[in-house]
């Protein structure tokens, strides 16, 4: 499955900054990644800090898959609001899903420090506004509900958006103080660079072609039929994984993205905050380290690579209109576009955790708008799972909930 269209930004901006060996030999280990991409590289970081040996393989060459096509931004808000997911599981499962995903931004900027990554994270705010005047009433009961969990949040009238952000046409909204936003493709790159150095093994342009799931391990034969015996694999491919489960338990989407010109005081008001707002689909916004402004959004059901790509153009004219009635006084010039595939859940969570029909298998599935910080919780979910202690969103992520 190809996931993402060419010349997306991150990829064209950092080129290639480490390239990796395929797979030529037979090899044992005790955990196998699945997947290179900004997932994979979070959970080969905590297996080679928990002291296993540790190989991950992509098919593709290292983040080449959707982290080259990810906008990057971080957030605790998952696409489901606090107040729906509460009435979907409950108020105590909502609140917990929403604050670890609060705390895995300050846990993904720490892993940023520690490996000195240039990936430019960044706290910043973000603002998730009314596109509509019916949609007030919902986004005011969000901003209520996420009040009373504690959350750090205050409500702007379209008034305080536009004088303070210049971001005009909106209906209010909520302003959280947590957020931010990287370089996922640099990111996954300088994680991984830092643990092979520690003895990670790393395999890319390696295509699994088969898997034997056993009770004591699995046995994973590629295209060239070089055979990687593991103790436990876990899948961190994301949107790849129903090629091989079976079950209805992801839709997936298209969705579009545009980079302008550089332009260093065009947008200054943006700089540390991340833009979201009501629509649907929704629209999100945000700026680049080095000066650009970034829309994304207008998203398709996925059809195919092809039928998704085509739609580059009207996409691109359509993301430039609305960032025109938000943003009328920002200078915009189209200097990147490009298509991406993301999956959505009935939920909004993610799938960690193990599948009835995989034996010696776990999977780090980090769906939504917001699959990088669910990466970091996996990271952390997968320890434990390994040191056999229970994690207390479990039951929440698990398939066929």
């Amino acid at each position: 499955m190809k996931l993402k269209s060419p010349e997306p930004f991150w990829l064209v901006k950092d080129g290639i900054k480490h390239s990796y060996p395929s797979l030529r030999e037979n090899i044992e280990t005790e955990i196998l990644i699945i997947g290179g991409g900004i997932t994979g590289s979070f959970l080969a970081h905590q297996m080679i800090k928990d002291g296993f040996k540790t190989v991950l393989v992509d098919r593709r060459e290292i983040g080449n898959g959707s982290t080259s096509a990810t906008t990057s931004m971080l957030q605790y808000e998952i696409d489901v609001p606090l107040f729906e997911l509460s009435e979907m599981i409950g108020k105590e499962g909502a609140e917990k899903a929403y604050w670890a995903c609060y705390e895995s931004i300050d846990t993904l900027g720490k892993v940023a420090k520690q490996i000195k990554s240039e990936c430019g994270f960044k706290k910043k705010e973000s603002l998730y506004f009314a596109a509509f005047k019916k949609d007030v009433p919902d986004l005011m009961k969000e901003f209520e509900t996420r009040q009373s969990a504690k959350f750090p949040v205050k409500w702007l009238s379209s008034e305080e958006i536009s004088k303070t952000f210049k971001i005009d046409n909106t209906f209010g909204g909520i302003l959280s103080e947590q957020g931010g936003s990287i370089d996922a493709f640099c990111l996954a790159h300088d994680i991984l660079h830092y643990n092979h150095k520690k003895g990670l093994q790393v395999f890319d342009k390696t295509d699994i072609i088969k898997f034997d799931y056993k009770k004591n391990g699995v046995i994973a034969t590629t295209e060239f039929e070089n055979t990687i015996k593991a103790k436990k694999v876990i899948f961190c491919n994301g949107f790849e994984s129903t090629e091989i489960i079976k079950d209805d338990f992801v839709n997936l989407l298209s969705t579009y993205a545009i980079v302008g010109e550089q332009h260093e005081k065009n947008h200054k008001e943006l700089n540390d905050l991340l833009v979201w707002n009501t629509a649907e689909p929704y629209i999100y916004m945000r700026t680049t380290d080095d000066n650009r402004v970034l829309i994304g959004g207008e998203d398709e059901e996925f059809v195919n690579a092809k039928k998704r790509d085509s739609l580059l153009h009207e996409k691109e004219q359509k993301l430039v209109k609305k960032l025109d009635k938000y943003l009328p006084e920002n200078d915009f010039r189209t200097d990147f576009v490009w298509a991406g595939t993301f999956g959505e859940t009935k939920d909004g969570l993610p799938y960690i955790g193990e599948h009835p029909d995989f034996q010696s298998a776990y999977f780090v599935l980090g769906f939504g708008g917001n699959g990088i910080t669910f990466s970091v919780i996996g990271m952390e979910m997968a320890s434990d799972f390994l040191k056999g202690k229970k994690h207390e969103l479990t039951e929440y992520f698990r398939f066929r909930r």
